[in-house]
Formats: C-alpha cells, sequence, structure tokens
C-alpha cells in the first residue's frame, strides 16, 4: 500500500490529495475483503503514512466518482473488493469548518420560526463545496438568519433539506430548526411534497405525456455525470412530465412532476429517453435536433442559451409545526420568459 499525493490525473487540482489503496495478498490477509467502504476505512485506519478516513466520507467520495480500481471510477460502495485491484483516493482539499455569512441578495417567498421559502437564481450554488466555498445560498442564509439555522445537515450543508443544481432556478425550501428538519426531511423521504418544474427540451416527447422510469447512479466511466443504471446499481428514481407546448420538431416546453428527487433526476431521464434540456452542458452535449418549423432566430436562440432551461416553479407542502398545506408558485425568470418569447411564433398547444 502507498501513499501518492504527487501524481493528480487532468483536470485535478495540486491541493488535492491523493491515496493509493493496493489489496494485496499481504493486505487482504491482514485486512479480509468486504464492502469496499468498509474496507478501505480499516485498510487506512491501520496505517499511519496517511490520514485515517472513515467509512462515510469514503463513501461520499465514492459517490462523487473520486474512487477507482485500476482506473475505473467505481459508483457504488457496497461493490466487493477485488483482489489484486489498485484502489485510488482523490481526497479534495479541506474547506473551511464552518461557511461565513455573506450579505447577498435573496428572494424569500415565505418565512416564520421553523423554515424559510426561497426563489433561488441560476448561477447560485445551494451549498459549500470544492469549487464553490462561498457565494453559496448557504452563506446567504447564514447572514439573513443567523444562528436560527439547523445544524442537522451539518455545518457546511446548515438546514439543507433539499436541494436545486447551480444553473436550475426555482424554489426550494430550508428548515430553521431540528424539528422541522427531521419533519420535512420524512416529508421528502415518504414522497409527499409537490414539486412541479418546467423545462425546455430539445425535440418533442412522443407521447406528449407519460412517466419515465429508470435507476439513476454514477455514470460508470464520467465521475461528473449521473445515468440510468440497470436495475440494483442506481437509486429508484420517477418523474412525470407532460408537454404544454411545442415549438415546431425542435423544441417543447415541459411540466416535469418528481415522484423522487434524484441528483440531476431530470436531466438524466429527459436525456436518457432522447429529448435533454435546451442549455444543458453535461448531457445535452453532442445532441443535435431537427430544427424545422421554428424563426432563424429562434434558432438561434435555442442554440445559444447559456444554462440548462429548467425551472423549479411549485413547491408544496404541509408545514411542519402548524399542519397548514403551504403551495408557492415561481414565475419563470427572465432568460427563460426571453426564450420562450423568442419561440412563440412557432409555438403550438400540445394535444393531450
Amino acid at each position: 500500500m502507498i501513499s501518492d499525493p504527487s501524481c493528480p490525473l487532468p483536470g485535478e487540482t495540486a491541493v488535492s490529495s491523493v491515496v493509493v489503496v493496493d489489496a494485496s495478498p499481504e493486505a487482504l490477509a491482514a485486512q479480509p475483503g468486504d464492502r469496499i467502504d468498509r474496507w478501505l476505512a480499516h485498510s487506512l485506519g491501520a496505517r499511519d503514512d496517511v490520514p485515517p478516513l472513515s467509512r462515510n466520507r469514503l463513501k461520499s467520495l465514492i459517490l462523487d466518482g473520486q474512487v477507482s480500481a485500476d482506473g475505473a471510477t467505481i459508483s457504488d460502495p457496497s461493490d466487493s473488493v477485488k483482489p489484486g485491484a489498485r484502489y485510488r483516493i482523490v481526497v479534495p482539499p479541506a474547506a473551511p469548518a464552518e461557511p461565513e455569512a455573506q450579505d447577498l441578495p435573496l428572494t424569500v417567498v415565505y418565512e416564520d420560526a421553523a423554515l424559510i421559502v426561497i426563489d433561488k437564481p441560476a448561477g447560485m450554488t445551494v451549498h459549500p463545496a470544492p469549487g464553490a466555498p462561498d457565494g453559496t445560498l448557504v452563506n446567504a442564509l447564514i447572514a439573513h438568519c443567523g444562528d436560527s439555522l439547523s445544524g442537522i445537515g451539518g455545518v457546511r450543508r446548515p438546514g439543507i433539506v433539499h436541494r436545486i443544481d447551480k444553473d436550475t432556478s426555482g424554489l426550494l425550501v430550508v428548515a430553521k430548526n431540528d424539528a422541522a428538519h427531521h419533519a420535512l426531511a420524512r416529508l421528502f423521504a415518504e414522497h409527499t411534497i409537490e414539486r412541479v418544474y418546467r423545462a425546455i427540451c430539445w425535440g418533442v416527447p412522443v407521447p406528449p405525456a407519460g412517466r419515465i422510469e429508470g435507476a439513476i447512479g454514477r455514470h460508470p466511466r464520467d465521475r461528473v455525470r449521473m445515468a440510468v443504471r440497470p436495475e440494483g446499481s442506481g437509486k429508484p428514481a420517477v418523474t412525470h412530465y407532460r408537454t404544454l407546448r411545442r415549438f415546431g420538431d425542435a423544441a417543447a416546453l415541459l411540466e416535469c412532476r418528481l415522484e423522487t428527487g434524484r441528483t440531476h433526476q431530470i436531466r438524466v431521464h429527459l436525456a436518457h429517453v432522447g429529448h435533454p434540456l435546451v442549455g444543458d452542458p453535461v448531457y445535452g452535449r453532442g445532441r443535435t435536433a431537427r430544427l424545422g418549423g421554428i424563426p432563424e432566430s429562434a434558432k438561434d436562440r435555442l442554440r445559444d442559451f447559456g444554462r440548462q432551461a429548467l425551472h423549479a416553479a411549485v413547491l408544496g407542502f404541509i408545514h411542519p409545526v402548524s399542519g397548514e398545506t403551504l403551495r408557492f408558485e415561481s414565475p419563470l425568470p427572465a432568460d427563460l420568459a426571453d426564450l420562450l418569447g423568442g419561440l412563440e411564433g412557432a409555438g403550438q398547444h400540445a394535444p393531450l
């Protein structure tokens, strides 16, 4: 077993550390093979040349695509140890223990002593992470809410019960105390939260309304992406969609309702059925669409749209303290409204 902090892969920063663990016969004799997160934790704990990593930390690193075996990214922490394999663990640089308060503009839709509902702009990351240490929604919430934020989500994610991607706009709820955090987390786990998104996708789905079901897990070769995975290799995921308008054969405005809430779920599911989101730099790359039936100016708008065309438009849930039914709606932000305005001449209501 060797430590290898000096050979980062292309794209890794120099301040990331790299640990290599060999599943040699000697190593397996000292610590018999088991699921990979547990075996790596035990193996590293027995060494004095590298800091130990907890099983939970290793599980997170695996799910983030930071662990590989002989060059192949591992996506499942429960995978068995492969005798003779060389495991490579990339450990991102440590972040500050607690995010700092930053006076950033927030659009507060609702707030009381238990929770706060925010209409997040595109471009704002929800919580600090490698590559986004500040300027996040959490930094803004700490300044806005002070010490009232729940710590159940961890010091880096205080009060965060769910999240939306950096370049997705729209509504999310944050807990302000532990009781609200537990109750909201339970509602999300029970799939009783109403979440409705507006999305503009390439092409026109057939049928115009339906249900997309496919387990979602880490892509086996590209650790940045998620993918629809074989049964047993990902978490169950279901998205319901309905076409609201179609724009020639080029694009469609969809309403998407989440039955589950997996990472990148709508983006992954729509790409999986051949209709990735307009502007999606990860799941829409390399895709082409028929652009007939729309003006040239509209074609340019579609090609040049600068983010995934996705907006969290509706959020509804039972208040964890009062029991009141709350439901919030967010209008389309200016960039999506402008995109739709440019497509309007080619728009047709979809026959449902």
